[in-house]
């Protein structure tokens, strides 16, 4: 299934302005006061600009920094890094591939046995799309990320 995840100047008319500012001036959002730094509901992270699928909740954990920390993007395309020379250091940007919204940064901290990779993202770069929300808001081929043991094909063999 092919998708169009670009930039629109509609989409753009859409954003508050804390949500522009981190996209497209590539500004970042306090820690801790956030909306989704401390979200726990399965389902997806799109880019807010574009709806373009970003990260999954699986991947998704608590790095303690206030904002939200996943191990890897949902898809290896769906993001793009660069270096990031702002700030007197050097880091890594993460932007998203279709609208090229800044999204945050990536950093080699990352928990050990997924990879030691940590995607530093702000909120204001994300729309998330719960896992019962996942086919009406046209997402339904990530369900599969969610899809647990089906415990009563026990049950129905058995009978």
């Amino acid at each position: 299934m092919s998708h169009d995840y670009r930039k629109t100047p509609e989409a753009l008319s859409r954003l508050t302005d804390s949500q522009f500012d981190v996209t497209q001036k590539d500004g970042t959002e306090p820690a801790f006061r956030n909306e989704y730094w401390n979200n726990h509901e399965p389902g997806v992270y799109v880019d807010v600009v574009s709806g373009q699928p970003l990260f999954s909740s699986t991947d998704k954990y608590d790095s303690g920094t206030g904002w939200p920390s996943f191990t890897k993007p949902i898809e290896a395309d769906a993001v793009r890094t660069k270096t990031d020379g702002s700030l007197w250091m050097t880091r890594t940007e993460v932007r998203s591939a279709g609208a090229d919204s800044h999204l945050g940064h990536l950093f080699d901290d990352g928990p050990a046995d997924a990879g030691g990779q940590r995607y530093c993202i702000n909120s204001a770069a994300l729309r998330f799309v719960s896992v019962a929300e996942l086919e009406t808001q046209g997402y339904g081929e990530y369900r599969s990320l969610f899809e647990t043991i089906d415990t009563t094909s026990t049950e129905e063999r058995a009978s």
